[in-house]
């Protein structure tokens, strides 16, 4: 019922001026900054988007729930649009809260008090003045709770639901007092009385959380975490999906992108949306203008892709804290080296983590997500090692300009034999660290100049690069000797790989980069280890010889 303090259904939402800046309609725009807004930029519906949700359910059988996904991939477009949605049905008094503001706090009193005025802020940025609830006066272990009661209670008759966005920001103690005080209301849940429905977003999945009490001892996480109904996340963009986004730009702004480039953008991306949305952006700004309503091409694609990778985009540039993490390093240095760790799989927690962030995929293995990632990551880890390569002083472009890969695979042999012992020591992820001094050379040398395509994935045994300069390509197959098998068996699996990966690209010519890092090996003269030989191609001898490169 109504009457003081308890709001007529309706009125008191804050309704949003559908044609801002003085009544004229916002040009739209491939969004890259903070969550999208269907009045001002190309967009999918995130909902359609949403994987093991239940909407209708959650809010009919007052239920709680856990939407965990990457980083710009549509969590917070998705929880305002579905707060919106909620709120013009007048059946139910939805609102958004971010507890972004909570983190780093490590005292639940101080914690519990910060989200409380973070209810206040989404209160106010949504619903009318009336519907904003104040901090009680109470326990701070109880403050959140308390808070959530009286909200519940001033926008009777209507049932509550409150959508918590990065959750995840609060750890260990903030984090389970926070969901004590949860699981404590959801008995109650009801009109009036508590939330019917809330849910937890952020970038994992809550149960992945390894809570301690102050005392060091573990908190049971099934315990304060026991009320969720289900864990929901979103996937990427399908092809279709890319195709659909992309076309709103061509039906606005008469600029057509040719299927090709449209094809490729999801290639490049496998349809990670913040990616997705950067490089047509790139495209249609900054490389082909839209206003000259000339088409897009695959090149023009792939120009973003280099401008996105050499101006370490916001996005791209945060991948190296995530790489820093001894927990991702775990899963991404085999990937990196090509070889297989049996304790790294799907069900292994690290494998989670970098799943959840967006690291990796599972395709028959685990790989990295996707291929700008997978040029990204090299160079981040090697970024270092490639800022201390000196400028090369010896001739490795021949008179006519064309790219001389002997001279400049004999100058790494020099670098390697020169600073590889001193390097390792003082390197993250030393398993890898063979191929991503090699790439550091490589992209050091041929940074402006040339392209370096490059494939590789756990368990595959080897790192795959494509190096195109001025129209033409070279594959270079690294390999580490496997202890098992000896330099040998190693150079002969390498030799028919080459030439598989060098009838694939089409390339001209083709080479075996051979690491033996092992002890007896590694116990040889320089003389001994660093090699240099040529062996007719397994597959079709008529083609020039592959060199295997020993270091």
């Amino acid at each position: 019922m109504t009457g003081p303090g308890h709001p007529k259904p309706g009125p008191w939402l804050v309704q949003e001026d559908p044609r801002p800046y003085g009544g004229k309609p916002p040009v739209k725009f491939f969004n890259t900054t903070g969550p999208c807004d269907p009045r001002r930029h190309y967009m999918l519906p995130a909902k359609e988007r949403l994987v093991g949700a239940s909407l209708d359910r959650y809010v009919g059988n007052e239920l709680y729930w856990v939407l965990h996904a990457p980083r710009q991939t549509g969590k917070t477009t998705f929880l305002l649009s579905w707060m919106r949605e909620l709120n013009d049905s007048r059946s139910v008094v939805a609102c958004y809260v971010t507890v972004e503001t909570c983190q780093g706090y490590d005292d639940p009193a101080v914690t519990n008090r910060a989200i409380c005025q973070a209810v206040i802020q989404g209160a106010s940025a949504n619903l009318a003045p009336v519907a904003v609830p104040a901090i009680p006066e109470t326990d701070p272990a109880s403050l959140v709770g308390e808070m959530l009661r009286r909200w519940a209670a001033l926008v009777e008759p209507l049932p509550l639901v409150v959508l918590f966005n990065e959750v995840d920001v609060l750890q260990d103690q903030p984090m389970v007092s926070f969901m004590r005080q949860l699981r404590g209301g959801f008995p109650l849940r009801g009109v009036g009385k508590f939330p019917v429905s809330i849910a937890l977003a952020g970038i994992r999945d809550l149960r992945d959380y390894l809570i301690k009490s102050k005392d060091g001892a573990t908190v049971n996480p099934g315990s304060p975490f026991n009320i969720k109904q289900d864990s929901a996340n979103l996937a990427n963009f399908s092809r279709e999906d890319v195709r659909r986004l992309i076309g709103q730009h061509v039906t606005d702004k008469g600029q057509p992108f040719e299927p090709e480039a449209v094809d490729l953008v999801f290639d490049l991306t496998r349809g990670q949306p913040w990616l997705v949305n950067a490089l047509a952006q790139k495209c249609v700004w900054t490389l082909v203008p839209e206003e000259s309503r000339a088409p897009v091409t695959a090149a023009h694609v792939r120009q973003a892709k280099d401008l996105l990778i050499q101006e370490r985009a916001v996005h791209l540039d945060s991948l190296m804290e995530r790489l820093r993490d001894p927990r991702v390093r775990r899963v991404i240095e085999p990937i990196l080296a090509g070889q297989t760790d049996i304790t790294v799989g799907r069900a292994d927690r690290d494998a989670e983590l970098c799943l959840d962030l967006g690291l990796i995929r599972w395709e028959d293995g685990l790989r990295i997500a996707n291929p700008i990632y997978q040029e990204i990551i090299p160079r981040l880890l090697s970024l270092n090692m490639q800022d201390n390569v000196p400028a090369p002083e010896f001739p490795w472009r021949r008179a006519d300009g064309s790219l001389d890969l002997a001279a400049l695979l004999q100058g790494f042999q020099r670098f390697w034999r020169r600073h590889s012992d001193a390097w390792e020591g003082k390197a993250d992820y030393r398993e890898a660290f063979p191929h991503l001094l090699l790439m550091a050379f490589l992209q050091r040398v041929l940074n402006g100049g040339g392209r370096i395509e490059r494939e590789y994935a756990a368990g595959r045994g080897r790192i795959d690069l494509a190096i195109e300069w001025e129209g033409r390509w070279s594959v270079i197959e690294l390999k580490l000797v496997h202890p098992e098998d000896g330099r040998e068996a190693t150079i002969a699996e390498g030799l028919q790989q080459a030439s598989r990966y060098r009838g694939t690209v089409g390339a001209a010519d083709a080479w075996l980069v051979l690491f033996d890092r092992r002890p007896t090996a590694r116990a040889r003269p320089w003389e001994e280890r660093l090699t240099w030989e040529e062996h007719p191609d397994p597959t079709d001898p008529a083609r020039p010889p592959i060199t295997v490169v020993g270091a």
